[in-house]
């Protein structure tokens, strides 16, 4: 199996299907051998309704809703590609950005996406609130995981299969997975490179203004179960 794609998703029912149809025909432009995980996050609209009925892609589904980060680790459990990618369902990066990231893989343990470098094109910013608390967060992050990375959370990020194994290491099941993520491969010496994409705001995100705040708290959890020995 040469890539995995991993997309998370609750009550994308709007997004969904043109998202996997795009991503689906990337992949076999570009690969002889894919597979494509949709899961399911205990959506209250139609997303899984609609997912099963979509062709040629493996469908799993929480029992309730946990979040994206007990998410894509339950999908990365059952992933076979050599290569592992996830990202957002409403397709805010495209899957076309992957041609930039494969050379890049070869040399780096995970190539993850940035709307905060010079090269990055983001289309449609976010509220200024929202941009404000998610710049301060960027802050926090460069001080508490890693200085050289300027973002964290943007959710378009591939993986190598032999570093697979950080995703059992996860503990923190909400959006700010991506900074245990991060912070993971530092400890353990992983290369990460950092690339500029083009990003579309999707306005209807459900990452509210009041989750950005949390986040803070969780970058200190993140340092005190390093410091308790939960990642060893």
């Amino acid at each position: 199996m040469e890539i995995s794609v991993v997309i998370p998703a609750f009550n994308e029912a709007r997004v969904i299907e043109d998202t996997i149809v795009d991503v689906k025909a990337f992949l076999k432009n570009n690969f002889s051998h894919f597979e494509i995980i949709v899961i399911d996050d205990k959506s209250s609209d139609s997303t899984l309704e609609i997912i099963k009925a979509i062709d040629g892609i493996k469908v799993l589904r929480n029992l309730r809703n946990h979040g994206k980060g007990y998410s894509i680790k339950k999908a990365m459990k059952v992933a076979k590609g050599d290569l592992l990618l996830f990202m957002d369902a409403d397709n805010s990066t495209k899957i076309s950005e992957l041609e930039n990231f494969i050379p890049q893989i070869k040399d780096n343990h995970l190539v993850i996406a940035s709307r905060g470098l010079v090269e990055s094109d983001v289309k449609l910013s976010q509220h200024f609130v929202k941009k404000f608390l998610g710049i301060l967060g960027n802050i926090f992050s460069r001080v508490l995981i890693d200085k050289n990375i300027k973002d964290t959370q943007c959710g378009f990020k591939l993986i190598r299969q032999d570093v697979k194994y950080l995703f059992d290491k996860l503990t923190i099941e909400g959006f700010a997975f991506d900074f245990e993520l991060i912070f993971l491969a530092k400890k353990y010496k992983f290369k990460v490179k950092e690339m500029p994409v083009r990003w579309v705001n999707n306005f209807g995100s459900t990452v509210r203004w009041y989750d950005y705040p949390k986040t803070m708290l969780i970058l200190i959890l993140i340092h005190i179960n390093n410091l308790l020995g939960k990642y060893k």
